[in-house]
């Protein structure tokens, strides 16, 4: 069959650019990109920020990579996750070992030996430590007179007693969420680890670590080839229309306003930062200590360059960048975080995720555009799991 020259322009014009648009350059975004460049597609990522790399991405100050939106560890019990990511960049060895700091007295994290001996010096072995919180939970469960718990103060004080609930999880808990516990549901806390070994490793993945270089160098990897354009936001560019460019969208923005808000907006809890340096090679001796009394406004303290110094190097460079992190209600033009697990906020996110499903050649993937908080390796190990990229 002949095809006239006009048909062959108006072929040729409707001939789509892209096959995939790709809102969002964080790593559902980035990993997506990869896969989808390996199985010959060709895709645009376009990111609102002036950079690539969404959370993880890494400022460079005073030959420091900071986080610059908060501390990120990777760490998983995937093989497959730990060998793709590792492909793009070698991978350190530091384990998260955080410290909880109230009202000076220092406290190892997760709860842990080290955490009983430390609240209570009598405390040496195992079964002394399971006595004394045995003790304090059956107090708590003893209050509530056999009814359920009803709030998180009452299910944690049920979890783990009123030492530790009370120095380390209540105060810290309501700078988090802006709320006193007893507002809070109680499934916000429904297990809190404990451990009766003298362990202060707080996951329990087989792998773990840091980009060695930073998380820009596995995100820059990822995005090898791929075209990007940064400064650009989804709603407010030509790319709107992305039907016109591409023929499927990958949307890893906030799944409600993806829909215009149609059935009202979800909460948030956002944080911000305060970082500065300090003209001193080790301020604090741990790259994460928590804050857990109301004495102090912030909630942790980040020391950046402990999550990639080491021993000698850390004093081989002579300064150093702290971040102090606050808990704060989402406000309009603030970056959202987290989302709010209450029943209300759940109830409406699955009214977007049923709108969600009917989107013919959208992807809704990622925190924001499922309303899920997420670890760093079940994103991409959910791409990784896609199939018909």
């Amino acid at each position: 069959m002949l095809i006239s020259h006009d048909n062959l322009i108006q072929m040729i014009l409707k001939r789509k650019k892209y096959d995939y648009l790709i809102v969002g350059s964080g790593l559902f975004g980035a990993t997506f990109a990869y896969r989808a460049k390996q199985m010959g597609k060709k895709c645009l990522v376009i990111d609102k920020r002036p950079q690539l790399g969404g959370n993880v991405y890494c400022e460079n100050i005073e030959g420091i990579n900071v986080h610059k939106y908060g501390a990120h560890i990777f760490h998983t019990t995937n093989k497959e996750v730990w060998d793709f990511i590792n492909s793009f960049v070698e991978f350190n060895r530091y384990t998260n070992c955080p410290i909880a700091n109230y009202k000076g007295e220092l406290y190892n994290l997760p709860f842990n030996m080290n955490t009983f001996n430390k609240m209570w010096p009598d405390v040496h072995t195992p079964a002394e430590a399971q006595t004394r919180i045995e003790e304090q939970k059956a107090e708590a469960v003893a209050t509530l007179a056999g009814r359920e718990p009803q709030n998180l103060e009452e299910q944690a004080l049920c979890l783990v007693g009123k030492d530790i609930f009370y120095k380390l999880i209540k105060e810290y808990t309501e700078k988090q969420w802006g709320r006193d516990c007893k507002e809070l549901p109680a499934f916000i806390i429904k297990r809190l680890p404990v451990r009766m070994i003298f362990d202060n490793n707080y996951f329990n993945d087989k792998y773990q670590g840091i980009p060695i270089g930073g998380y820009n160098k596995l995100i820059d990897g990822m995005l090898e080839d791929v075209e990007c354009k940064t400064n650009v936001d989804f709603f407010n560019s030509e790319y709107k229309d992305w039907q016109n460019y591409a023929d499927k969208l990958v949307y890893t923005g906030a799944i409600d306003e993806y829909f215009k808000y149609k059935f009202g907006k979800l909460d948030w809890r956002t944080v911000s930062f305060k970082t500065r340096i300090e003209d001193n090679p080790n301020y604090q001796g741990n790259a994460v200590i928590n804050y857990t009394s109301l004495d102090e406004p912030y909630t942790r303290v980040i020391e950046h360059k402990h999550f990639e110094m080491f021993g000698k190097e850390v004093y081989d460079c002579p300064k150093t960048v702290i971040s102090e992190e606050y808990s704060a209600e989402y406000k309009e033009g603030m970056e959202p975080y987290y989302p709010v697990n209450d029943e209300r906020n759940n109830a409406l996110a699955d009214m977007y995720r049923k709108l969600a499903e009917k989107e013919e050649n959208v992807i809704f993937g990622g925190r924001l555009a499922q309303y899920k908080y997420y670890d760093m390796a079940p994103v991409i190990e959910q791409v990784l799991k896609m199939e018909n990229i």
